[in-house]
């Protein structure tokens, strides 16, 4: 009698005796399967004389695929609505706010008064306001369940099982929580742009350091600002993104997240402490105020702009290092 493939026959002709291989955890899926996986690829013909290869376009393709089914997943998702609709509420009671403490002809100060002789201050304002911590906690709870999210709710080895590979999943992540973080800042931006055309006076722009500038530039000061906000939202991102890899509970990434930016606050707030502040990634949200100067600071910018790059390449790094190297359990 013959042996079937992959195994024996019991004595006596019974059922096939199964080779027994080797043992693994239920549900674990190691880091050297996942890679295996996401380096199989079909084996395809031998292309034309003169046609390229099709095979990195269509993983090109599936990357954008891939890409666009989470951005429309985020978008989708009440709570991520919710947190958006709660940011554009903001700059309206706070327009509210600043229209009810007094009139442009009052004695008032500082930004007060810059909000109240134009609308487009309002904008400013706002991003004062919502900067330092709200904006980084609605940032925070989108990175921080990117990869934790899905690890407990056991939907992560089977991203992993398709031919993804770990390193184009987690570009994905965080390109997601990125535009996730620009939208925010847009949708704050264009809140507290509305608000002020109905609140507050439309024209001339005059700028902290005392210069007037038209309505059309003061609208592009806002676009700069805008970009630079959305910048360092994006630099918190990689950082809520790398809690998100150490974890798979998304409360624990999110709230290690909202701690540290509390903590650099609290430890720029230590005049001792002085030579650790540029460090400190909160340090360089605010300096969107630049755009408020004549001419704009380029060089204030700048620096904050590579800051940012700065903690998106390490907390990028550190992400990447442990995700890469990680049996997925769940």
């Amino acid at each position: 009698m013959t042996a079937s493939r992959g195994g024996g026959t019991a004595p006596g002709g019974g059922a096939p005796v199964v080779a027994a291989g080797p043992r693994r955890a239920p549900g674990l899926v190691s880091v050297a399967e996942t890679r295996s996986t996401a380096e199989r690829r079909p084996v395809e013909p031998a292309p034309a004389a003169g046609r390229p290869p099709a095979a990195p376009q269509r993983r090109a393709g599936a990357f954008w695929r891939l890409l666009g089914s989470e951005l429309a997943l985020t978008f989708r998702r009440p709570r991520n609505l919710l947190m958006l609709a709660v940011l554009a509420v903001v700059p309206v009671v706070v327009g509210i706010g600043l229209r009810l403490v007094g009139a442009p002809d009052d004695d008032l100060s500082g930004m007060i008064a810059a909000v109240a002789g134009n609308s487009l201050m309002l904008t400013f304002a706002a991003f004062s306001f919502l900067v330092l911590l709200l904006m980084p906690v609605t940032v925070s709870v989108v990175a921080g369940d990117a990869l934790a999210g899905e690890a407990g709710g056991g939907t992560l080895r089977y991203l992993l099982a398709a031919p993804a590979g770990r390193t184009r999943l987690l570009a994905v992540k965080y390109l997601n929580a990125a535009v996730y973080a620009y939208a925010a800042t847009a949708v704050v931006a264009l809140s507290a742009l509305v608000t002020g055309l109905v609140l507050f006076p439309a024209g001339p722009v005059t700028l902290l350091s005392g210069t007037t500038i038209t309505m059309a530039e003061g609208l592009l000061r806002i676009a700069l600002a805008v970009g630079y906000v959305g910048a360092a939202m994006s630099a918190l991102a990689a950082v809520a993104l790398a809690m998100s890899a150490f974890t798979e509970v998304s409360i624990g990434a999110i709230a290690a997240t909202v701690v540290l930016v509390v903590l650099c606050q609290v430890l720029r707030a230590v005049p001792a402490l002085d030579a650790v502040a540029p460090y400190l990634l909160p340090t360089w949200f605010m300096k969107f105020d630049a755009v408020l100067r004549s001419p704009v600071d380029w060089a204030a910018l700048g620096e904050g702009l590579r800051a940012f790059g700065a903690y998106v390449v390490l907390f990028g790094s550190i992400a990447w290092a442990r995700f890469s190297g990680k049996d997925i359990t769940s």
